[in-house]
């Protein structure tokens, strides 16, 4: 297994990168740990990198590239590695071809990072003063740096975030849980799923549909929005986002495709993304039809519906503070997408009800608990 660890000072990779070698048996180093090393060696490439570094310049990222490269092909990294501080330019991480399994990035707030630091710093407060403006300064340039290459490997869907705020234990559950795995008895065990799984995200318009969908997003889950079809048609042709046109829209696939539609023009792409994940969420399911749909064409797939239910005064209040489609909210829309829709059936047949009334922290533990049985049960 091959690991990328990301994070600002004090986000604790060091930390994090020893403990998982010694539970995943593989070797944890970091770009300085690599330039190190090549710098004792009396080689011409030793030379240069050791007259680099006592100079205090950095190695071009090409340079970089073919050294780090080139010391992973070493015997002990064979099986992989967990690698720290590399790559750290946007030209690095697009160039480099060592086939990184995932990307961990441990998100830590600045004010926490100069408090850990300063934390363990000792001498006058004039030294740390100078240590903390040396430190953010190393932090704006991570910023300014690094967050490209976090945003490249997210849209690869390499990137996995943990909250580097906790614990030291609970950070490793995090990263071990990202990497499908887990501690049993103080040994790793893998998780596997014995199935594939759909989930459908329902619920009538403010429910919460689309916040459920952003926490599985969040643990790394592909989402397929069935919506984005009418969105996406609308803009194209230059039509408004009203609810009439929506309706009209939507009746017109519905005519060429039948009240399966939506699933009907998802179904390649629902298909695809469950050859590469276990678990595929889909947001804006409606029709009783579609979810029969799903079940006929993926017979050897679970299809699971999460009902997130609001009350009417909830949801109203929710679509008004919308930037978009601000008024798409009453009684009309809701009989409209209950019967005309056929959403009624997909409703009372869901397999959990999550109320999505009190605070964002409140729903996501709801839904972790929900993910975690179906992940692990």
């Amino acid at each position: 297994m091959k690991i990328v660890l990301i994070g600002i000072v004090g986000a604790g990779k060091s930390t994090q990168g020893n403990l998982l070698s010694r539970q995943l048996g593989i070797p944890y180093l970091s770009t300085g740990h690599i330039f190190r090393r090549i710098s004792i060696e009396k080689t011409q490439l030793g030379r240069y990198i050791k007259e680099t570094m006592s100079a205090g310049l950095l190695i071009p990222d090409d340079k970089t590239l073919e050294i780090v490269e080139d010391y992973l092909r070493r015997p002990e990294y064979k099986k992989g590695y967990i690698l720290d501080g590399f790559p750290r330019t946007l030209v690095q991480a697009k160039k480099f071809v060592n086939g990184i399994d995932k990307v961990v990035y441990i998100e830590l707030p600045d004010k926490e990072a100069l408090w850990r630091i300063a934390a363990y710093r000792n001498g006058s407060e004039t030294r740390l003063d100078d240590t903390v403006n040396a430190l953010k300064k190393r932090i704006d340039i991570f910023h300014k740096i690094v967050t490209p290459v976090i945003e490249y490997y997210e849209k690869r869907g390499q990137l996995c975030v943990v909250d580097g705020a906790k614990t030291i234990t609970e950070v490793n559950r995090q990263i071990l849980k990202s990497l499908g795995k887990q501690l049993v008895k103080n040994k790793i065990s893998d998780w596997r799923l014995a199935k594939k799984i759909i989930i459908g995200v329902v619920g009538l318009a403010g429910s919460g549909k689309t916040t459920a969908t952003d926490f599985f997003k969040e643990e790394q889950l592909p989402v397929i929005d069935f919506g984005k079809i009418v969105n996406e048609y609308i803009d194209r042709h230059h039509l408004t986002h009203t609810e009439k046109d929506h309706q009209i829209i939507r009746n017109q696939f519905r005519q060429k495709h039948g009240m399966e539609a939506f699933a009907v023009l998802n179904e390649q792409n629902t298909s695809q993304f469950l050859e590469k994940s276990p678990i595929v969420v889909i947001n804006g399911l409606r029709s009783y039809e579609e979810y029969l749909f799903l079940i006929k064409k993926f017979p050897d797939v679970t299809i699971v519906l999460i009902c997130v239910w609001a009350s009417k005064e909830t949801r109203n209040h929710r679509i008004k503070q919308r930037s978009r489609r601000s008024k798409f909210y009453g009684k009309e829309r809701d009989q409209n997408e209950v019967i005309e829709a056929n959403m009624g059936p997909t409703l009372a047949l869901a397999d959990y009800m999550v109320i999505n009334e009190s605070s964002l922290e409140e729903f996501y533990y709801k839904l972790e608990n929900i993910y975690r049985e179906l992940y692990f049960g």
